[in-house]
């Protein structure tokens, strides 16, 4: 195998499929999920004679570390100080703010439509119940930033260098497939966001022009517009790294926050408008058959734990705090607020959306027909947009690094990865930028990849859901877990027995989202025709 990690022989065995069915896709993701689960303890890190880091060869971390780059650093107290490039000023309150813009993003959007799907009572309590488990495992999390004492330990400064900490090359090899994946996953959705967003103002603009005759505007074209949303991505893709567009990180986040109060205000002014009393039912909306209703439910789970997935940046998060007090402590009460505080956010929106729309509430709220004035509507779309282009290089940049990191180890000797070029700018504060062929040609491929992948499964709810059930899992509930196991020497007990009960519910929830999801994409594949436009239509983006 390529990453220079044991090949699992189901692997072996999986991997020759040429083509899998709908039946055998959602029991290969159940098999995998399970597998990783039930390895047997003498394999995880918690039996190992020492927790101390360990020095990592170039192709660990399924080939995407640098090479060299190993864990030695933990050693070092070049990490660990207070002052000059390294220096860290972080307080709970940057941290919060910091969780808070993690957290909150276009997933927001579908919150409406998950409470419909759930009902009044059970859609209220998934919010809260995820809101829940993702704050108790982010305090296990952050108790793993330092190894192996949580307090006066080496610092690991992301959430892979954690994972090499304590957990064996297996689980570190997986961690990397699931960062990856749902860091690329993540670009995928947000360019079908975009694309969604970009549909609903012209739509929106030409009903307007057109007296409100709905007829008379039809479908509007969506490959042009997610070509441009893609090319726009293409050039922004070539800055070296996200130090050089902190601007656009910080425009992306204000932008989250007014499309979030716009849609939160829109749907309270149209519960207002339809007389203030609650629309929908207790058990939710009815769907055509049972499993469609059953379908729709896995989705609006998966599209809650989506809304609420930020475990990633949470050790780079941690990493800005002051050391006194103690990072760990400072970071449990950031999560607290940063979760409390977005999970009110998120219940204020997701029961407003619902009571003004009943059943009918759509996929992204901002489609909804008739809600409030056109142009507001299309500056919360616009602001959406604006939000999505920073939002997309945040997902893509560490993949461009990883990858490029990894190809100039395996080849450094390569002129066409050696060759460089400086070109004149004098728009910007250097005067020039230094171009490499190579790492042009790796992110355009990448960008043109996942623009193909998104006008092929145009699916907002379930390609949120599928993200969620992805990421929700192993990153924000199996990892943090297990860390927290080997860090404290668990071996058995109550405490044991009920972490990893807690660890196969959420595994269990995570595979029924999952099955949902595919489903629902498979379902939509079958009326849809992908490479062509896209209209919005209730809760789902159908091509036509």
């Amino acid at each position: 195998m390529a990453f220079g990690v044991a090949e699992p022989a189901f692997y072996r065995s999986v991997r020759r499929w040429p083509v899998l069915s709908e039946s055998e896709t959602p029991a290969l993701l159940t098999l995998t999920c399970v597998y990783i689960y039930c390895l047997p303890p003498s394999r995880r890190s918690w039996s190992h004679p020492s927790l101390q880091p360990r020095s990592l060869s170039s192709r660990d971390a399924c080939g995407l570390a640098v090479a060299g780059d190993s864990m030695e650093k933990n050693d070092g107290a070049a990490e660990d100080v207070e002052s000059g490039e390294h220096e860290r000023k972080g307080t709970v309150w940057t941290a919060t703010a910091h969780i808070v813009t993690a957290v909150i993003g276009s997933g927001v959007l579908a919150l409406a439509w998950s409470v419909a799907q759930l009902g009044w009572v059970a859609g209220p309590l998934a919010l809260a119940g995820f809101a829940c488990v993702t704050y108790y495992t982010s305090t296990l999390l952050a108790n793993a930033y330092r190894a192996p004492d949580p307090v006066t330990g080496a610092r690991n400064r992301t959430y892979m260098d954690a994972v090499r900490s304590y957990l064996s090359p297996r689980e570190v090899f997986m961690c990397g497939i699931a960062q990856y994946v749902n860091l690329w996953g993540t670009m995928v959705g947000y360019t079908i966001t975009a694309t969604i967003s970009m549909v609903a103002i012209r739509r929106s603009d030409c009903i307007h022009r057109n007296s409100g005759d709905d007829a008379r505007c039809g479908n509007s074209s969506s490959t042009m517009l997610m070509l441009a949303f893609s090319i726009v991505q293409v050039v922004l893709s070539q800055f070296p790294g996200l130090e050089h567009i902190t601007w656009m990180s910080v425009v992306a986040a204000v932008m989250s926050f007014a499309y979030s109060f716009i849609a939160l205000g829109l749907s309270v002014a149209e519960w207002v408008s339809r007389g203030g009393h609650p629309s929908g039912r207790i058990l939710g909306a009815t769907a055509v058959s049972s499993s469609k209703k059953l379908w729709n439910i896995l989705l609006a789970l998966g599209n809650i734990a989506f809304a609420y997935t930020f475990a990633e940046v949470l050790i780079e998060i941690q990493d800005t705090l002051k050391s006194s007090p103690p990072e760990n402590k400072t970071m449990k009460k950031a999560a607290m607020y940063g979760i409390g505080a977005t999970t009110i956010f998120y219940i204020s929106v997701g029961c407003a959306g619902y009571a003004a729309f009943g059943s009918d509430a759509p996929g992204n709220i901002l489609t909804a027909p008739g809600l409030g004035p056109f142009w507001l509507v299309d500056i919360a779309n616009m602001c959406l947009i604006l939000h999505l282009l920073g939002a997309y290089q945040v997902y893509a940049q560490p993949i461009f690094a990883s990858l490029e990191r990894g190809i100039a180890s395996r080849w450094p000797e390569a002129v066409f990865i050696k060759s460089a070029y400086t070109v004149s700018v004098p728009l910007i504060q250097q005067g020039s930028v230094t171009v490499a062929p190579y790492k042009l040609v790796l992110r355009t491929f990448i960008v043109v990849v996942t623009t193909a992948v998104a006008m092929m499964i145009p699916f907002f709810n379930a390609v949120l859901g599928l993200l969620g059930a992805f990421s929700f899992w192993p990153l924000t509930v199996y990892f943090p877990i297990s860390m927290h196991i080997a860090q404290e020497k668990i071996t058995g007990g109550r405490r044991l027995y009920l972490l990893q009960c807690l660890s196969m519910a959420c595994l269990m929830i995570s595979v029924a989202v999952g099955i949902g999801s595919v489903t629902d994409i498979v379902d939509s594949l079958k009326v849809a025709t992908p490479f062509k436009t896209v209209g919005i239509k209730n809760n789902v983006t159908l091509c036509s």
